[in-house]
């Protein structure tokens, strides 16, 4: 069973605020929600415009930033200023 069925609007709407956002990586993603990448892709597919869609994966498509085993050792931990506020979280 999808874990995408299971989560609540709140939860979708930080994940693609999170997907979003360049520096945060889909493994912290999958930790905070359970949600893998491909799971994240079904949810911006589903829940943004074509043209956005499109717009954000070509954005993250290869993105060393996204993914933490390929950043390079300048990447340091990014937090949304907003993040505590939203989901009470710290993922590193």
């Amino acid at each position: 069973m999808s874990k995408i069925k299971n989560l609540k609007a709140e939860e979708v709407d930080r994940i693609i605020e999170m997907a979003w956002e360049d520096r945060t990586p889909f493994e912290a993603i999958s930790q905070q929600f359970g949600v893998p990448e491909k799971e994240v892709i079904k949810i911006m597919r589903r829940e943004m415009k074509p043209s956005s869609f499109r717009m954000w994966r070509k954005r993250v498509q290869g993105r060393a930033t996204k993914h933490i085993k390929l950043r390079s050792e300048e990447v340091k931990t990014f937090k949304s200023t907003r993040q505590k506020t939203i989901s009470l979280n710290r993922y590193y």
